[in-house]
């Protein structure tokens, strides 16, 4: 698999034969729809694609997920959401014994998966926890973050379903399981394990489960999506209705990068063209060029900045030039792809 966007002639969802989708930033933001994902994702399973939801938020059970899918019209039965606080007790299984006592911080869906897994939950280090589980709930605050913080000091395991420092929401960005993360860390110096993206974990659960034969990740986030599926040797999707934008994709590192970039889900419906290599260090995608000149970003005459293909033949333009051991100027790079519509 190469470093950079691949193409592909027909639709995604005619290639692909699973899924999997990332939930805030690409299924829904918050509790509210993202315009066009009912549409991409029913029409996508309309051609056969099926769908896995692979999610680094810990504080929900797959019911509850399953049940807010369907209501945004993305009808989602439970065992088609793969959540982080599964992959939390998998990690605790590699090297915990069933009935060993473990601390919780976090809501419903990660104590549900932890005492699936066969553990005595507690909720204070006094019980006397050989690990503390730690994932992402609204209600989490200093009296859960101390009595993490206590445990860890005396020996227990510290392990995050994820590390995302931000998460998007209806109302903007509002700090993730990462930022409080970083607040037991602070407190104890303790590095912790985490099973959320980018580690490609939930990824091979979830391909494992459906028994697929190629799987596309969908992700809105470079560092978290797009770096498990580049990690996990997945084909990865980038649609620009979350966290990062297609200026992001152009400046991405290597490990970072998407495969397809789309405006949202309906790109599952459409052809995605691969950029090609010209003379003069210009790389075009139909009408679109774009090229490097000792650092600085330069795009075709008459570019349009909202156009998938400039962006597409930008970040080809700067990736080359990057993995060849040059540096773009990020000054260089305007802002790029249009909001969805």
């Amino acid at each position: 698999m190469t470093g950079g966007l691949v193409g592909s002639t027909t639709p995604l969802a005619d290639r692909y034969d699973l899924a999997l989708v990332d939930l805030d930033g690409v299924a829904y933001k918050g509790h509210e729809p993202i315009e066009h994902a009912a549409h991409g994702l029913t029409a996508a399973r309309g051609r056969g694609m099926r769908l896995v939801f692979v999610t680094n938020n810990a504080s929900r059970e797959p019911e509850s997920v399953a049940d807010q899918l369907t209501g945004l019209g993305i009808e989602t039965a439970p065992d088609e959401v793969m959540t982080a606080a599964q992959a939390a007790a998998q990690l605790l299984r590699s090297r915990l014994p069933e009935g060993s006592r473990v601390l919780v911080v976090g809501g419903a869906g990660l104590v549900t998966a932890v005492r699936a897994a066969g553990y005595d939950v507690v909720t204070s280090a006094d019980d006397e926890p050989v690990a503390v589980a730690q994932g992402f709930a609204p209600e989490v605050g200093w009296t859960q973050l101390a009595e993490a913080a206590y445990a860890i000091e005396r020996g227990a395991w510290h392990v995050a379903s994820n590390l995302d420092l931000s998460i998007p929401t209806a109302r903007g960005i509002g700090p993730g399981n990462g930022s409080l993360v970083a607040a037991v860390r602070a407190a104890t110096g303790v590095v912790p394990d985490s099973a959320g993206k980018p580690a490609p974990t939930m990824y091979h659960m979830a391909v494992e489960r459906a028994g697929a034969r190629e799987a596309l990740v969908i992700g809105d986030r470079l560092d978290t999506d797009l770096a498990g599926a580049r990690s996990g040797g997945f084909v990865g999707l980038h649609v620009l209705t979350g966290v990062n934008s297609a200026r992001d994709d152009v400046l991405a590192r290597p490990g970072e990068r998407p495969h397809y970039i789309g405006a949202d889900l309906r790109a599952l419906l459409e052809a995605h063209p691969e950029p090609q290599a010209g003379p003069d260090g210009w790389w075009t995608c139909r009408e679109a060029s774009a090229r490097v000149v000792d650092g600085a970003l330069e795009l075709g005459r008459g570019a349009d900045l909202a156009d998938l293909d400039v962006v597409r033949a930008a970040c080809a333009a700067a990736w080359a030039v990057v993995d060849q051991g040059g540096a773009i100027d990020p000054a260089s790079v305007p802002e790029l792809g249009a909001p969805a519509a």
